[in-house]
Parts: C-alpha cells; sequence; structure tokens
C-alpha cells in the first residue's frame, strides 16, 4: 500500500527560497512512489488561531480547516519544512498547526530545515522537534538541513552541484525512515486502536 505524506510549508514571506525545497520534498517522495501532497500555509490561509478545529461545533469550522483535518486524518504521516527566525520557528506554519491536536495524533512526522546561511535552520529543526512531540506525533530522528538554499537548489527544486547532491543523498535516508514509520503505525492502527 502506497504511503499518503502531506508535505506542510509555512513562509509567507513574498520571496520564498523553501518553496523550492518544499517543491523538491513532494517530487522526490512522489518518484518514490509515495503519494505526497504540498500543504503551503499560505495558500490556505487560516486566521490567526483564535478557535481551534475541535472547538467549532461539527460541520461550522471554515471550509479550508475541514478540508485541511480530513487530510490529516487520512495521512500516514507528516514532513515539516521549515525556514528559521530569529532562532525560532516561521509563524505562518505553527499558526496552521495549532488549529489542529488529535487530528496529528499517532502518526510519524519528519523535519527539513533550510536557511540562506550555513546553519540550514537547525534552531527551528531543533524547536520543532518539541512542538510536534507535544502534539502526539512520533518525530523520526532523521532530519535534513539545507544551508545555503540558494546553492542547493534552482528556482525549480532541482538540485544544483555538491550540495543538491549532498542533499538527495541525505533525504534518501530521512524518506526511508518516514516511510518506515509510516508503514508501522499505519499496520499497528489497523491491528489495534489507539490508547487515547
Amino acid at each position: 500500500m502506497t504511503e499518503r505524506i502531506l508535505v506542510f510549508y509555512g513562509s509567507y514571506r513574498s520571496d520564498r527560497a523553501g518553496i523550492r525545497l518544499a517543491d523538491y520534498v513532494v517530487q522526490a517522495l512522489n518518484a518514490q512512489g509515495v503519494e505526497a501532497e504540498l500543504i503551503d500555509a499560505k495558500a490556505i490561509d487560516l486566521p490567526m488561531l483564535d478557535r481551534m478545529y475541535k472547538e467549532y461545533p461539527e460541520g461550522e469550522a471554515p471550509q479550508a480547516m475541514e478540508t485541511l483535518a480530513g487530510k490529516i486524518r487520512g495521512a500516514d504521516g507528516f514532513i515539516f519544512v521549515t525556514g528559521e527566525y530569529n532562532w525560532g520557528v516561521q509563524p505562518g506554519l505553527k499558526n496552521l498547526t495549532d488549529h489542529f491536536l488529535e487530528e496529528w495524533f499517532w502518526r510519524p512526522a519528519g523535519i527539513v530545515s533550510y536557511s540562506a546561511g550555513r546553519l540550514g535552520g537547525a534552531h527551528a529543526n531543533l524547536a520543532w522537534h518539541g512542538i510536534l512531540a507535544e502534539m502526539g506525533m512520533v518525530v523520526i530522528s532523521s532530519t535534513v538541513a539545507v544551508g545555503q538554499i540558494g546553492k542547493t537548489l534552482d528556482d525549480t527544486g532541482t538540485p544544483i552541484g555538491d550540495a543538491g547532491q549532498s542533499l538527495e543523498r541525505a533525504f534518501g535516508r530521512f524518506a526511508e525512515d518516514l516511510r518506515w514509520w509510516a508503514e508501522a503505525g499505519r499496520r499497528q492502527r489497523e491491528h489495534r486502536s489507539p490508547p487515547f
């Protein structure tokens, strides 16, 4: 059975360099036979968090929130593609994730971070580990951090140069790790209901 992986991206900036990494992740997963879909926080444009999805009476949540809740519940795993703002997480992506809670439970998540500098969004990458675990996801130990994104991927999300080759090697291992956990989680949910 093919894994269904949602790839979340959260920059709202007008010149978004990270979108090329999000596109690369989706393309690379699809090439492996995974059913991957990009969830762009800017395109969905949820309001600043007032009410979580679960706080709306049934059938009264905004349509974009309702649709996304169904996609999250139907996914086998998640990848969060994140930049770093002042050693922290992108507010657009954090706002999107905070609208949901139980929908995330009992599925694996992986983190792919980036920056224009050499650290590759390492601070945001680390921060997301704790956030996603608190939200009920199993965060895989593999991670990808892309420094100097402009020298790693072109505008279409195609790897370039030595940095691009390094990304491809790292992403292959990362994707296999996530897919292993996604399959394990799906089989376990078929075998036994989650404890809560």
